[in-house]
């Protein structure tokens, strides 16, 4: 049973903040549906977003140009693609990529600008864009400055790419403060966004939340929000790849890390959880998004949690839910990534509504499993229910500690029994 004397006091602080931010927003959304440059020469044009400068680069709509929707950016050369405007904050950035056509690979980078532009840094790695499908790289920037962006292809010569549906999300700012509603119920290692803290360090995506270990080169906890607005259509991507948004000079697990090693690329955050857009489903293929997951704990077991979690959605609920490994029982990838004892979930299920911190009661239903993490484990995940206060036990984190403690300690006591 951990101790939550100090939770007591800011507990009712966490609920007002959480509660104004239930649902995660957009600072920028640009999608280049407006089309309106059809030459490569520098010039400006206005898009949804506002103004953009477009070099060595144009809005493209033919056949071999890959986009969502009518049109996209299309790059040549050392093109770059530069906001004229600010955007009053910017949590995580997601750039959707591909070639055109049949042209040849290129790489490119993100960059950013605290003061309007006159002076530029560049945010995370440098980007390889190799696929005729788009893929999605993700950008962690975390700034509650006024911040705008520029894409800057560096490599590939006249090979052409194509750059659809950018997007930041709005960052809470500071105090320990998060606008991400994968995090409303609260942040269970006070994991923060800075690379004096490798072994607990932030990642705010849109479609997800986690604290990344830098050495074990896994996630610790992956957090995310589910309801019936992330199920949609979009088939599974399968665009496994390294997170390029982590930190410069961090190792990055890659899409074949795993390969021959005997385990799973084990999603955190299920694909099948996010299918309401192609940006979506391809965030969880990032690596870091992954454990190692022994097959039948993956296939068999953790599958049918996943999907009983879905069907609490169709019934009408909405769910909060962390998820991660505890244990060390090796490592693959020549000694890069360690692999979990044991895997763990925790759940809170509420009827879909809104303000969903206060609506927490000691009624509320809970979920709690952690099983081992190997070949041997049955598949009825009920038989691996434990409560809250026990996953707390083995892992030494502080579930949803923006709950009022009186409320939390009930609800954390309980073994599920539905």
């Amino acid at each position: 049973m951990k101790n939550k004397i100090i939770a007591v006091l800011s507990a009712v602080v966490f609920v007002c903040v959480f509660s104004v931010f239930a649902q995660a927003q957009n600072t920028l959304s640009e999608g280049f549906e407006a089309g309106g440059k059809t030459a490569y020469a520098a010039a400006n044009v206005t898009l949804g977003s506002g103004s953009w400068n477009l070099d060595e680069a144009l809005t493209g709509n033919s056949a071999s140009d890959r986009k969502t929707g009518l049109w996209s950016a299309r790059v040549r050369n050392t093109g770059k693609v530069t906001m004229n405007f600010n955007v009053a904050s910017a949590g995580t950035v997601t750039i959707q990529h591909g070639v055109y056509g049949s042209d040849g690979s290129s790489t490119w980078e993100l960059w950013q600008s605290a003061n309007s532009g006159a002076s530029w840094a560049k945010v995370g790695s440098t980007v390889t864009t190799s696929s005729t499908s788009l893929a999605t790289a993700s950008f962690t920037v975390n700034t509650s400055a006024a911040v705008r962006f520029e894409i800057r292809k560096i490599s590939g010569g006249t090979n052409r790419i194509n750059l659809d549906n950018i997007t930041a999300t709005t960052y809470g700012g500071g105090g320990g403060g998060s606008s991400s509603v994968h995090l409303t119920m609260g942040n269970p290692s006070n994991a923060v966004t800075n690379i004096s803290s490798p072994t607990n360090y932030l990642m705010e995506k849109p479609q997800y939340a986690l604290s990344y270990h830098n050495g074990n080169n896994i996630p610790n906890w992956v957090s995310w929000h589910l309801d019936s607005s992330w199920l949609g259509s979009t088939p599974r991507q399968d665009d496994f790849r390294a997170d390029t948004s982590l930190p410069a000079g961090w190792y990055q697990v890659g899409s074949t890390s795993y390969s021959g090693s005997g385990y799973d690329r084990g999603h955190m955050c299920p694909s099948a959880d996010r299918t309401a857009s192609v940006a979506d489903n391809s965030a969880t293929f990032l690596m870091t998004n992954m454990i190692p997951q022994a097959p039948t704990n993956n296939q068999v077991t953790w599958a049918n949690l996943e999907n009983y979690s879905r069907s609490l959605v169709t019934a009408g609920n909405e769910l909060y839910i962390i998820s991660g490994g505890q244990g060390v029982s090796g490592y693959i990838n020549n000694g890069n990534v360690a692999v979990p004892t044991n895997t763990w979930k925790v759940i809170i299920v509420l009827p879909a509504g809104t303000n969903d911190v206060s609506r927490v009661t000691s009624a509320t239903r809970t979920i709690a499993v952690f099983m081992p993490n190997n070949n041997s484990v049955v598949s009825d995940w009920k038989q691996y229910r434990v409560s809250v206060d026990y996953v707390e036990s083995m892992t030494g984190y502080d579930f949803f500690s923006n709950v009022g403690d009186t409320v939390e300690n009930q609800i954390e006591s309980v073994v599920d029994t539905q």
